[in-house]
């Protein structure tokens, strides 16, 4: 086997869910070989360079062997290289922060000044919780399960958080 589609390829090493999804990818931009949009049905080949935007992140493989089969996760290494860069990949690990506000129904796009106000009301947004309320919840805690239940915490989050990474 010298060419398989690009579908069928990013479908066989798990870009792709399926292979509709695969070929919506390629018919909507959102595949690249060697730096050129590409059809679900162009060929790749051996040392090929994909790169498949997936939400926000962009992922980039070097084409190993061929195949047109789905293979489990533990075989995709024999087959693509994952080349992404680490800081495509942090993405993925980014807090999603949601932000929805209510507008009356029928009301059309928001106007300049709609917006700016949008992004005023945004932009102040504090995620501080003050230290008396935080006492106070932490005091709640403590009675709801027992001053027992996390002995060695000594108020830093960033401490016990950096063991688990």
């Amino acid at each position: 086997m010298e060419e398989v589609r690009i579908d069928k390829y990013l479908w066989s090493i798990r870009v792709y869910k399926t292979r509709t999804d695969a070929t919506d990818a390629c018919k909507g931009g959102k595949v690249r070989v060697n730096g050129a949009d590409t059809k679900p049905s162009k060929a790749v080949k051996v040392g090929d360079t994909i790169v498949a935007r997936k939400g926000a992140v962009t992922y980039t493989y070097k084409v190993l062997q061929l195949i047109d089969k789905r293979q489990g996760a533990k075989l995709v290494p024999l087959y693509a290289e994952n080349l992404t860069p680490p800081e495509e990949l942090a993405k993925l690990r980014a807090p999603v922060e949601t932000f929805f506000l209510k507008r009356d129904r029928g009301a059309g796009r928001p106007t300049k000044k709609d917006r700016r106000q949008m992004e005023d009301l945004w932009s102040n947004l504090s995620f501080d919780v003050p230290d008396d309320i935080a006492e106070r919840l932490a005091s709640d805690f403590i009675s709801d399960f027992g001053s027992d239940y996390d002995e060695d915490f000594d108020g830093d989050y960033d401490d016990d958080f950096d063991d688990d990474l």
